[in-house]
This record gives C-alpha cells, structure tokens and sequence, in this order.
C-alpha cells in the first residue's frame, strides 16, 4: 500500500497522472520510517508541502469538514484556536467556490461542547474561539454561521440549508455523515495542489472475501475526483484574465494593471 502510494504521489508531483484517488490503509500497519502519519490526508499534506489542508466528507450536495481531523478526542480543546478554525473556514470556502462552481457558500460551523455550550454553561469554546473566528469570517462579507449544537443540527436537518459544515472533530462529523451516506460518501482532502479522493468508508477486513463489499463509494470517488479536476480547469479559465477597476475608474485585465 505504501509503495503504491509513494508512486502515485511521485507520478502526480511529475505530471505523470492528473489526479489521485486512493483506496482505504489500515492506518496501524502501515507505519514505518517512510509513513508515521495519522492518515493519508496528513501524508498528502506533507508530501505535497500544502499546510493549509482540509478533510472534507461528500455526498450529492452535503459536505462536512472536519477542523481537528485525525487526533485523539482528549487533545481536540487543546488544538482548537482561533486562528486554526478561521483558516480551515477559509479553505472550505475556497475549495466550495473554485472545486464546486458555488460563487457564494454558505457555510455553517457546529460547537464543541453539548448544546453548543449554552452559553459558557457546558464549555466556554464557543464563546472564546468559535465566535470569535465566525465574526471575523463573516466581517470580510463571507456567509458563516453558527456555532450550532450538533445534535439537533443534524437532527432537524438543517444541513440542507447550507452548503458546508463545518465539524469540530473527527467523529462529530463522521458519525452522521456516515449514518447518511455510508455506501456512496467520498473524502476529499481540499487545499491540496492536487485533486485527491477516497472512498469514506475503511479498509474493511471483516467483510473481506466475503462478496459482501460494495464498490458504490469507490465509484464515486472516481466520479467525483473528475468532476472537481475539470472544474478547476473552468474556474482557471474563468478567473485567469477577468476585468479589474484601476484608480482611474476604467477596466483593465490583471496583466495591464500589474
């Protein structure tokens, strides 16, 4: 799997391939000298040098990010700082405009702690870091909101709303977007110089030999994986050369202003 995976990531860095879609690892026996990441999505992000990176789960028109992705539940409060969660709101923003074609994203973030901590009540998270970073995303004209308690967003449905969420933690996130789309869920790593997918489901050893796995989530994995390589093409397109106002009132593309 390793040396798969080296190759890929060497044939894509060579213009060999376009894109990458990588089939589930078992994230213990794969560690070595050459691997000692959480997971593909942090062994992509340092291969590819990519700092700013995203795990972003998909399905039809529901997608969730997660801010924490691959850590240990008890270390989550530690690692979620205002600066981390405005940044991954800004790559999924970002991934939303120029991967999905959506101009103008609407983008909802969940709250740590039970009922969103009502109010520093159950957790003073939401008031110290999430807040903070929902206002500053909303005051540059983004469409941010929350932070929502996470049971009854998902409860109510109110993810249908928006067009991301935005996830605290690994399985605040996973567990219903699983429960949804289990059988035809993608992971898409956004942030990354390259369109990388995977099917969300894992390596799935107890079913193994038993003709009972589906190939649904690999399928759209490769669907979708195409769909957002050709989109960045037509968003390169559309924005290489776009008309900008200069300080005489007049329009000019960006190579005459520069």
């Amino acid at each position: 799997a390793l040396e798969a995976l080296e190759q890929a990531t060497n044939d894509l860095i060579n213009n060999q391939i376009d894109l990458l879609v990588t089939a589930p690892i078992n994230k213990s026996n794969i560690q070595s000298d050459q691997f000692r990441f959480h997971g593909h999505t942090e062994y992509l992000a340092n291969k590819f040098k990519s700092e700013d990176y995203l795990m972003v789960m998909i399905h039809n028109d529901l997608k969730i990010g997660v801010i924490t992705g691959h850590y240990p539940l008890k270390e989550v409060p530690t690692i979620l700082t205002k600066e981390l969660v405005i940044n991954k709101i800004n790559i999924l923003h970002r991934t939303l405009v120029r991967d999905f074609n959506i101009m103008k994203p609407k983008i909802a973030v969940l709250g740590l702690n039970p009922h969103a901590g009502d109010d520093g009540f159950l957790g003073d998270e939401e008031k110290n870091v999430l807040i903070p970073a929902i206002k500053d995303a909303t005051d540059r004209a983004n469409l941010i909101y929350g932070p929502f308690a996470a049971d009854g967003f998902f409860g109510t449905a109110s993810y249908e709303k928006f067009d991301a969420v935005l996830a605290t933690y690994h399985d605040q996130g996973m567990i219903p977007f699983k429960t949804i789309a289990f059988n035809e869920g993608v992971n898409f790593t956004a942030g990354l110089p390259y369109v990388r997918t995977s099917p969300a489901h894992g390596t799935g050893y107890d079913i193994a030999g038993r003709n009972m796995a589906s190939p649904d989530s690999f399928r759209q994995a490769i669907y979708l994986a195409l769909d957002l390589f050709r989109n960045r093409i037509d968003y390169q397109e559309l924005t290489s050369n776009v008309l900008i106002k200069s300080e005489t009132g007049d329009y000019g593309n960006n190579n005459e202003i520069e």
